[in-house]
């Protein structure tokens, strides 16, 4: 880049002056939430402020060991907020590598400088794949392009001209200008929308959204039961202090207050490992959305192909009267003059660097993915175009098509030169255009590409190559990447949007796709079902990364396509995205296990509250009983599983994964939760042999849960199992008054609890498949 400029810019005092009033680019959006925002979320929640309610209660009993559980939440809080502090650093750190530059010229010189340093009246160069990030005026430019649909919702480009307006959150599509900074920071028309943009979805997820509504629905049911509970209670002769405690417990086993923190818990760390791939994660939740990913879209170029074109053969024809000099001299003037700085753009302007000195441009129209071409004229020789052959030209003569064909076999890209002597107007092509040859450029496989494709067939996810090229030369790309039916190939620009449905189901190679047919492509893509991910680097696949489900962009595409990616691969490695999808997987079978732990508390706490509601006896757990089962069964558990590295595919539906076992196990305690108390009742039981029964066999269960939800058992595991009952056992044999349990060893409740020990398994496993059969129902009625 040559540092001289015609126009002087401002000067050092002028931008010092600016600084001083505060007219700089410094309140960038962020892209992760500030410390306070991360307390805040993991401390002030609603089932924080249900359980200091809940501690009030027991206070006033007098029984403070009941209040033990507010151990565990004090504990899952600061896990939580150093988790994510973690996390946070790791993306912001990431975020400053990747961070893009500005160009402005200060002193006749063309500085490059962080965005946040850009002040009021700077003159910024814009080019081709940049992101607008201020306000500002148009002063010099020759065919510039804008995409406004950040602003507007329309994607149509919108050509701008010298005094011109240009927003920030727009995105240039082609051409190059100078523009004049009018409104900086927060003080940009659209910084809103931009920050809205750009700003990280935070730690929530799909899988936290769907927690969270759960845990909403739980919110309007635990304090009307507790409620009740504690009212029939009193009423039916309870003690006070008793009732309260019974009321209190069932609204503690209700809440699954480490779920939410451990599904965050999990992302954080994906997050963490991933950053040390030198993957930026944008969105955390996308990690778990590119592990459900059926569907990938590749974009040829930057993605299969290292993008680093090299000019490998130029062909005049005769009709042109040029020779090899005079062709080579020709379009280094028109891309020299043109100074596009795409991979195109960069390889011609290295092959060709000895333009026509004395051509002197006189009107250009620049590149765009839409058009597939540009133009130039030049004074006293009239215009001169470039691009895809069959932009340009309706037919060719039998030896041009046969010169195409053989490239496009070889996987080369093809370039035609033509001449006009109409003037250039209005983005038209003239009707005189005369072929005067063919450049030839050859794009490399990216050497991780073969391997990485192969993975992804394994794992059944269907490819797709969705490229501006044609369709011959991303099928030869394609087959050499070793994608399946690479023949399978159809031109989009032969084809109406309407078609696009249809063509899915038959086609995995498209040629020749614009930018709105990208988008086009994915959105039909989804319409049958699939998680689409779409990978890119252009300007030209904004629309689609947009509209996908998933985006990855590489650290060498364009400003724009990695300002609004869920993933950038800041080393380039398309290999790189084998390891995000299989952190994703991590996330996702793991909370499967975590959230189906959890949920066996609630569903049996919920269901055993409003049963006693109606029944004559106190609620037969103490808070205090319930910490040792939630503990040892849950809470320990569940944060050896979350990290545990399970890379299977995913496997059914997540509500139907998660709820087979949870109400499997805890229809199973409900069991024998009601018969410990008929039999009690039967055999004059006190409450607290009772009580002590009764958390012998949840907890019993419990364990049976959990080893069935921790499979493949391995002998991790098996100790981690072994370790958590020989606790629970002996808290039974050295803690029993500290728990407000009673001799478990007497025979006269052994010979009670011992057979339903043995018959546990049994009711738990047939319980399993009763969920098992219902859910597989429901499953088919919604596919009718």
């Amino acid at each position: 880049m040559d540092n001289k400029s015609k126009y002087p810019g401002l000067t050092s005092v002028e931008v010092a002056n600016r600084k001083a009033r505060g007219e700089t680019n410094l309140t960038t959006p962020p892209t992760t939430r500030n410390f306070k925002q991360i307390f805040a979320e993991n401390s002030l929640t609603l089932f924080n402020f249900i359980n200091l309610i809940i501690a009030g209660f027991i206070i006033y009993t007098g029984s403070y060991k009941n209040l033990l559980f507010l151990g565990v939440i004090v504990s899952n809080t600061f896990i939580g907020v150093y988790q994510e502090i973690k996390a946070k650093r790791n993306i912001d750190s990431l975020t400053l590598l990747n961070q893009s530059k500005a160009v402005v010229i200060r002193n006749y010189e063309k500085l490059e400088i962080p965005q946040d340093e850009v002040v009021k009246d700077d003159l910024i160069m814009i080019r081709r794949g940049q992101q607008i990030i201020v306000d500002g005026v148009i002063i010099e430019t020759e065919g510039f392009e804008c995409d406004e649909s950040q602003l507007t919702g329309e994607s149509d480009p919108v050509e701008k001209t010298t005094g011109s307006e240009v927003f920030s959150g727009s995105f240039v599509v082609s051409g190059n200008a100078i523009m004049q900074a009018t409104k900086v920071g927060s003080e940009s028309y659209t910084y809103k929308l931009t920050q809205e943009a750009k700003e990280t979805k935070g730690i929530y997820s799909e899988l936290i959204l769907m927690l969270k509504k759960l845990i909403r629905i739980l919110t309007f049911i635990i304090i009307p039961v507790g409620a009740l509970l504690m009212v029939t209670s009193i009423a039916s002769g309870t003690h006070l202090d008793k009732a309260i405690l019974g009321s209190t417990a069932a609204m503690i086993g209700m809440i699954p207050e480490g779920l939410v923190l451990l599904t965050s818990v999990a992302l954080a760390v994906g997050v963490v490992k991933l950053s040390k791939k030198k993957v930026l994660v944008q969105t955390m939740g996308s990690i778990e959305t590119l592990a459900r990913v059926d569907v990938l879209c590749l974009d040829k170029t930057g993605t299969l192909t290292s993008g680093q074109l090299k000019v490998v053969e130029q062909e005049v024809f005769e009709n042109s009267g040029l020779g090899s000099e005079g062709f080579e001299e020709l379009v280094g003037a028109m891309v020299h003059g043109l100074d596009e700085d795409n991979a195109t753009g960069q390889a011609l302007m290295n092959a060709f660097n000895c333009p026509f000195k004395q051509a002197q441009p006189l009107k250009q129209i620049p590149f765009s993915s839409a058009r597939k071409w540009s133009a130039i004229s030049f004074e006293k020789m009239g215009s001169f175009y470039m691009g895809a052959p069959e932009y340009l030209f309706e037919t060719f003569n039998e030896t041009q098509i046969d010169k195409m064909k053989e490239a496009m076999a070889h996987g080369l890209r093809i370039i035609a030169v033509a001449k006009s002597q109409i003037d250039i107007e209005n983005n038209e092509l003239p009707t005189d255009l005369n072929l005067l040859g063919f450049i030839y450029l050859e794009d490399e496989i990216r050497p991780e590409a073969p391997q990485t494709l192969k993975y992804f067939k394994e794992q059944e996810v269907d490819i797709c190559i969705i490229s501006g090229d044609h369709p011959e030369t991303v099928s030869q790309i394609a087959k050499r990447a070793g994608i399946e039916r690479p023949d399978k190939k159809i031109d989009m620009s032969q084809v109406s949007n309407e078609d696009i449905p249809e063509l899915i189901k038959e086609y995995r190679i498209f040629g020749r796709v614009s930018p709105e047919q990208k988008k086009r492509l994915v959105e039909a893509l989804q319409e049958e079902g699939h998680v689409v991910g779409m990978t890119g680097d252009g300007v030209n696949d904004i629309l689609a990364l947009k509209k996908s489900d998933c985006s990855i962009v590489m650290s060498n595409g364009s400003d724009a396509a990695k300002g609004i990616a869920d993933f950038v691969l800041l080393d380039s490695n398309f290999d790189s995205m084998v390891g995000v999808v299989l952190e994703g997987r991590k996330v996702i079978n793991n909370i499967q296990r975590v959230a189906s732990l959890y949920l066996t508390k609630t569903v049996y706490s919920m269901v055993l509250a409003a049963l006693f509601i109606f029944l004559s006896s106190p609620y037969p757990f103490q808070p205090i009983q319930l910490s040792p089962i939630s503990s040892l069964t849950v809470g320990i558990p569940s944060f050896f599983l979350a990290l545990r590295p399970n890379t299977a595919p995913i496997k059914g539906k997540f509500l139907k994964n998660v709820f087979e076992p949870a109400l499997a196990s805890g229809f199973s305690v409900v069991f024998f939760t009601i018969m410990t108390e008929i039999v009690g009742n039967m055999l004059n039981w006190s409450y607290d042999e009772k009580s002590t029964v009764t958390v012998w066999l949840t907890g019993l269960i419990c364990f049976i849960a959990l080893h069935y939800i921790a499979k493949p058992i391995t002998w991790q595991i098996r100790l981690l199992i072994g370790v958590l009952l020989s606790v629970f056992l002996l808290i039974f044999i050295f803690f029993e008054s500290i728990f407000s349990l009673v001799n478990v060893f007497s025979f006269h409740l052994m010979i009670y609890y011992v057979p339903m020990m043995i018959l546990a398994p049994f009711v738990f496993y047939s319980l399993k498949k009763v969920f098992h059969y219902l859910f597989n129902i429901k499953i088919k009625k919604q596919k009718i």
